[in-house]
């Protein structure tokens, strides 16, 4: 018997998510292109998902989307629609309509089972990726500009943070990032990120705990 010529699997991906709102494209285009100049190693050409939730009905999806375009990202899909107008307008183009869900909650057993941890205490290079799979990170040593953490779980750095930290990249919003020395170019759990210039800067090279409340990226003290 011949084997099938394509074999269908399920699969997890960390997808940056764009909320726009109502503003002329070129200001979306130019706004957009100004987040891409910041971190270009994460964000150039990078596939991502449009937020429409605020947006009005009569919003000129046509332009809106060669706007989104126009900076070289890579739309596949969008989000958060709610007007029957616009939804047509972007099924026309060509794009899927998603639906944002929140990752599902673990019984105690199945959350005692995914905590391990990855342990590097080496220095992480510029150009490094780190990937822990359904673990937490703890790195003990420093991280450079341009290396990568991503980790299922929690992420610990004991070093100076250069670099860019992605915790719950499965989706797990309870993940949290712990930082002795906080200077990163970007930081995400499950999905919502930050970059550099947007870390308050009473926290800059400070110890440091990032978490999300109620969806959003939050900061504290590291006592």
């Amino acid at each position: 018997m011949s084997q099938t010529p394509i074999e269908l699997k399920g699969s997890n991906f960390t997808l940056s998510v764009i909320h726009v709102y109502d503003a002329q494209p070129e200001e979306i285009r130019r706004a957009i292109e100004e987040k891409v100049e910041q971190a270009p190693e994460f964000l150039q050409d990078a596939p991502v998902v449009i937020n429409v939730t605020g947006l009005r009905h009569n919003t000129p999806w046509e332009e809106l989307s060669r706007a989104v375009l126009a900076t070289g990202l890579h739309v596949v899909g969008v989000s958060g629609c709610r007007d029957a107008k616009l939804k047509q307008a972007i099924v026309r183009s060509g794009l899927p309509l998603l639906t944002e869900g929140k990752a599902p909650k673990r019984s105690v057993a199945e959350t005692s089972a995914a905590v391990r941890t990855r342990l590097i205490n080496t220095p992480v290079r510029s150009g490094q990726q780190i990937y822990a799979r359904n673990s937490d990170l703890i790195v003990t040593s420093s991280v450079s500009a341009s290396a990568e953490l991503i980790a299922d779980g929690n992420i610990h750095i004991y070093g100076m943070m250069r670099g860019r930290a992605l915790a719950g990249a499965s989706g797990n919003g309870e993940c949290q990032i712990f930082c002795t020395h906080l200077s990163p170019e970007l930081i995400s759990i499950a999905g919502q990120y930050w970059l550099s210039d947007q870390i308050p800067a009473e926290f800059s090279g400070k110890a440091a705990r990032l978490c999300l409340q109620d969806g959003t990226l939050t900061i504290h003290p590291l006592i």
